[in-house]
Parts: structure tokens; C-alpha cells; sequence
């Protein structure tokens, strides 16, 4: 199985994969039920992700039943979804932070938090949190970030992602991860905090998003 195979979204192996990275883990009857194929099919194509190094198995005791195989996404396979930054870029962003120094880098990253807003902000127009934080979602989504967007009550939205789209910058300099929440906050127009961090071991990146009532009714 090759990278470029990999990549093709439609596919029933990147389904599968792209699963695996938003879930900790999966049986094949999970997998069968998420793609509405046969369990003999769904064996396939993980026989081909697991020879190919994406995605690994392990057994599972369960109390007094049976034990079974659980699958899980490889490091190879979380890869596939780091939005890596252009060379160019990352290299340019790098030498910058080394020029303007350790001081002043979180003042440099809430400019570009500043920036960015201004780009995206176009795209999140409704006054509704709920629609805002999918539509934020969904301008994530369009720089390969998977997102799920949960509605914990009227006033709290969950975005959760499951990649990063700064992953090389963010590892030496985790003010990324505050200009990547600042940005949110300038957009949504409401508080956004994170309580779960890529960068911490965690499977994915949590941006509590809590209505601010003086912003929209």
C-alpha cells in the first residue's frame, strides 16, 4: 500500500484509518458496522494498513469472555494527518523565532493569531454558537484538520481536533498552541479555552467554547 493510495479519501483503508484516529481503538465489528462491508472485507484491508505499518493489533482480555483484537493507528499512520507546513514556511518561521527570540515570540504569535482571524473570519458569520463553532470546524476541515463539533449544552460547544496543523512548530514552541486558541477566540467572538492538548499525549486537541452572553443573544 502506498502513500499515494493512502491519500485517497474515498477509499475504504483511509475510512478506516481516518476512524482509528478519531477513536483510540476499533474492533473489526465496529469497522464492519462503519463501513457497511463484510467482516471478510474489512480483514482485508486491514491486513494491507497493517503490512503498509499503519495501524497495529493487539488482544484484548475482556473479564470471564473471550478475548479479541483491537486495532489502533501507528505513529506512520498519525502522519498521514499532520498538516505539515510548507518547508519554505517552516523553515522561515523558524529562523524568525530564532531572530526575534525567546522573549518575544509569544508577542510575534498574537499578531499572527491577529492575521489569521482577519482571513478566516469571513467564513464564520452566523450569530448562533453552534452554527459558528461548525463553521469554524469547517474552515479547519479545509486545512486538513479533522474536527467533531459537540454541543455539551446552549452555552458550551466542544471543537475537538484530531491533528494539528502547526505539529513541527508546535513540538519546540508551544505558543503555537495559544495563537491557535487566541485565533479561535477572535473569530467565535466568545471565550475558547483548551483542555486537551495533542502536545500532552492526549488524541486530540479541546477547545471548550463558552457564550459569551453580551455577544449574541
Amino acid at each position: 500500500m502506498t502513500l499515494a493510495l493512502s491519500m485517497d479519501t474515498q477509499s475504504p483503508a483511509w475510512q478506516i484509518v481516518e476512524y482509528l484516529q478519531r477513536h483510540s481503538s476499533a474492533t473489526i465489528k465496529e469497522l464492519e458496522q462503519m463501513l457497511g462491508v463484510t467482516s471478510s472485507a474489512v480483514r482485508q484491508h486491514l491486513n494491507g494498513l497493517q503490512a503498509a505499518g499503519y495501524v497495529a493489533r493487539s488482544t484484548v482480555k475482556a473479564g470471564v469472555g473471550r478475548p479479541y483484537h483491537a486495532y489502533s493507528a501507528t505513529d506512520n499512520s498519525r502522519k498521514l494527518f499532520d498538516c505539515h507546513c510548507d518547508d519554505l514556511a517552516l523553515t522561515m518561521l523558524e529562523e524568525m523565532f530564532e531572530m526575534v527570540g525567546q522573549d518575544n515570540i509569544s508577542h510575534l504569535l498574537k499578531r499572527v493569531s491577529g492575521r489569521l482571524a482577519n482571513r478566516y473570519a469571513g467564513s464564520v458569520k452566523s450569530p448562533v454558537l453552534l452554527n459558528r463553532v461548525q463553521e469554524m470546524a469547517g474552515v479547519l476541515g479545509r486545512l486538513g484538520v479533522l474536527t467533531d463539533v459537540i454541543a455539551q449544552d446552549s452555552n458550551t460547544i466542544m471543537l475537538k481536533a484530531y491533528n494539528c496543523p502547526y505539529h513541527e512548530l508546535a513540538q519546540e514552541h508551544r505558543q503555537i498552541c495559544d495563537m491557535d486558541q487566541e485565533m479561535m477566540q477572535q473569530i467565535l467572538g466568545h471565550d475558547v479555552a483548551l483542555n486537551a492538548c495533542i502536545m500532552d499525549g492526549d488524541g486530540g486537541c479541546s477547545f471548550i467554547v463558552t457564550k459569551d452572553q453580551t455577544v449574541y443573544s
